[in-house]
């Protein structure tokens, strides 16, 4: 029996123990103020929740404006795509920088250079036609982790397949999903690997809902040992990974 089959033996039964000290089921909670439910259990947001905590939109880069100056066929219905840069060009006024401004204020920035441009007394509305402030928060053991936009009807799956999937070191049974209903946060634990095999329903993710992908440390403890011995542990890297799954 070699010295290098011995050290491979007490590697293996060393990895043993530390998959099953970090295999425990994840414990969902602790924050007083937080209703901690199953899945099945999340409830929609109520209108109100749109309605709480409402600040003024500002305009920023790619967002697309409708503007309208009564009175001028010319300047009637247009529809105007800010830039990268959180620019518009606009007819007899020419560039104007609408980045950080409300409507209100693009509105009123307008009339002041269309009445230097001598248009007498411009009357200018501004609108939204499409706002990229419908986003949803995709954080943790993700490829792209960051804020992805709501369009129509979102999934659990749709929200992670935005951020490119999960990691080489995800947990598919933490997935927790927070969310604030009626001023009261709510957050729910859900199986992905579950979920991709049709044991429940996909349940519907909405903007301001925040998404968190745990962490295996079975997995990421793993490929640390398995970078300081490839050679000894190559053997049981497919039956170790398989066991993790």
């Amino acid at each position: 029996m070699t010295f290098a089959y011995l050290r491979c033996v007490g590697l293996c039964t060393m990895l043993a123990v530390m998959l099953a000290s970090c295999g425990g089921k994840p414990v969902l909670g602790g924050d007083p103020r937080l209703n901690v439910v199953p899945g099945t259990e999340l409830p929609p947001p109520a209108r109100v929740d749109a309605m709480i905590n409402v600040t003024p939109y500002y305009v920023g880069p790619f967002d697309r404006l409708a503007i309208d100056v009564f009175g001028i066929e010319d300047l009637s219905n247009r529809e105007f795509q800010v830039d990268a840069s959180g620019r518009i060009s606009f007819p007899l006024v020419g560039i104007v920088n609408v980045n950080g401004k409300t409507p209100g204020e693009v509105e009123t920035e307008l009339a002041r250079k269309l009445s230097a441009a001598y248009v007498r007394d411009p009357q200018v509305t501004v609108n939204l036609r499409e706002a990229i402030s419908r986003v949803i928060t995709v954080e943790g053991e993700v490829k792209k982790p960051g804020l992805y936009p709501v369009i129509g009807r979102l999934t659990l799956l749709g929200a992670i397949a935005k951020a490119e999937g999960t990691s080489e070191f995800s947990r598919l049974d933490d997935i927790v999903v927070f969310r604030t209903v009626q001023g009261q946060r709510y957050a729910a634990l859900y199986n992905l690997k579950a979920i991709r095999h049709g044991a429940y329903p996909d349940p519907e993710v909405y903007a301001s809902d925040v998404v968190m992908v745990g962490e295996s440390r079975g997995r990421r403890l793993f490929k640390d040992i398995l970078a300081v011995t490839p050679a000894l542990l190559t053997p049981i890297v497919i039956a170790v990974d398989r066991l993790r799954d």
